[in-house]
């Protein structure tokens, strides 16, 4: 049997063991200096004025959340189409969560939608504290149009970028948060850089900045400025709020700010490979990603949708046939509102018609910068092969 191929992985260079290598061998695996090196290199490239690391995407929604003091009786409003930790992290804070279903074309959040229910949610009084734009597949939200409807009602803004480190909006890095308060990156394996587990939270708000280095770390400072009290000495500390051990390693930073290095390569290579999956695919009986023309995607992921149609085989056989024939195909993602979890809390499936008519043609193909032209022939003539009803 062919080689299995994944629909995405990480690629590491002798540059970037080099660099985990001399974090192991310093003095310093954790709370050294390659952290906040880290947090420059991003910051200075998306153009953000700080940036918090943390172990995980999660972690950095949880302690943006936190920073923003959403709690019981908050609503937030996200995307039903990402992965659940875009919703867990307003439940991690006693808050509740409700959606936004997603524009028919971009499968990002609908500002149309938004819109409605934010007027309808005015009109009685349950206006979200928070919404969580999702940038899937690395392809960016309207955030013009979301930003501006944020501020009309007085709601915070996060956007969940965690696939979109490198995209570009209107002009602006994705990361630079000109429109909302805080943006979220992630560094997981399959992501467009990685640091194998992290993430990162960038705002332009100080105090914001300070409430998430505080809360990454127990709620505990160091900073004079900041005791209730003054300081016992050089070695005295304080927990001013409730925090949580969310700290990035010196070995994580020293990967991710090594793959920085590479960022600007890999979105190349990512947008080489889109654009013959776009003239390899024109054919065939599938539906390819849009990409805006006013935005540059990250292409985190090549989203294909398997139309219901006479001839065309049904979109579970594609993807079964697919992985039988050593093609690592995914779905991102299965819409939040249909987990058992949210059905407990009353969801229920035909809330959201477009997130769920997505959810039954997407088929994620293999899209990561090491893909060879061959291995991408090969995912091609497996998929035309598995179309066939």
């Amino acid at each position: 049997m062919s080689e299995f191929i994944p629909y995405g992985r990480q690629s590491i260079s002798d540059d970037d063991i080099a660099a985990v290598v001399d974090v192991l061998k310093s003095d310093f695996l954790t709370q050294g200096p390659a952290v906040p090196q880290f947090e420059d290199a991003i910051r200075k490239r998306v153009k953000a004025k700080h940036a918090i690391a943390a172990n995980s995407a999660t972690s950095a929604l949880h302690i943006a959340c936190a920073a923003l003091e959403l709690g019981p009786g908050d609503l937030l409003w996200t995307s039903p189409v990402t992965f659940v930790a875009s919703a867990n992290c307003a439940l991690y804070m006693g808050a509740d969560v409700d959606f936004v279903d997603i524009d028919p074309v971009t499968y990002n959040m609908s500002p149309a939608a938004l819109e409605a229910k934010l007027t309808d949610a005015a009109a009685c009084g349950r206006l979200p504290k928070v919404i969580v734009p999702v940038h899937l597949s690395g392809e960016p939200c309207d955030m013009e149009t979301i930003g501006g409807l944020a501020k009309k009602y007085g709601v915070r803004v996060i956007e969940d970028a965690s696939h979109a480190i490198g995209g570009e909006y209107s002009g602006q890095p994705v990361g630079s948060c000109a429109h909302s308060d805080i943006t979220v990156f992630s560094f997981h394996p399959v992501k467009i850089i990685t640091s194998a587990e992290g993430g990162m939270a960038m705002t332009n708000d100080a105090d914001l900045a300070s409430r998430m280095q505080m809360l990454r770390s127990h709620g505990i400072t160091r900073d004079p400025t900041k005791m209730t009290k003054a300081s016992d000495g050089a070695w005295y500390y304080q927990q001013t709020s409730l925090g949580w051990n969310y700290r990035m390693t010196d070995i994580q930073a020293a990967l991710g700010a090594s793959q920085i290095d590479r960022l600007t390569n890999f979105l190349k290579r990512r947008h080489e490979i889109a654009d013959r999956y776009d003239q390899m695919l024109a054919s065939l009986p599938v539906t390819t990603p849009r990409r805006d023309p006013n935005a540059y995607s990250a292409l985190h992921l090549y989203i294909i949708r398997v139309p219901k149609k006479a001839g065309v085989a049904a979109h579970q056989q594609v993807f079964d046939k697919m992985r039988a024939a050593g093609i690592g195909v995914n779905l991102h993602y299965i819409p939040v509102h249909l987990q058992p979890y949210y059905a407990e809390l009353g969801f229920r499936p035909g809330m959201y018609p477009a997130a769920e008519a997505y959810y039954e043609e997407a088929i994620s193909i293999p899209m990561y910068p090491d893909l060879s032209s061959q291995d991408q022939d090969r995912v091609v003539a497996v998929l035309k092969e598995a179309l066939v009803e």
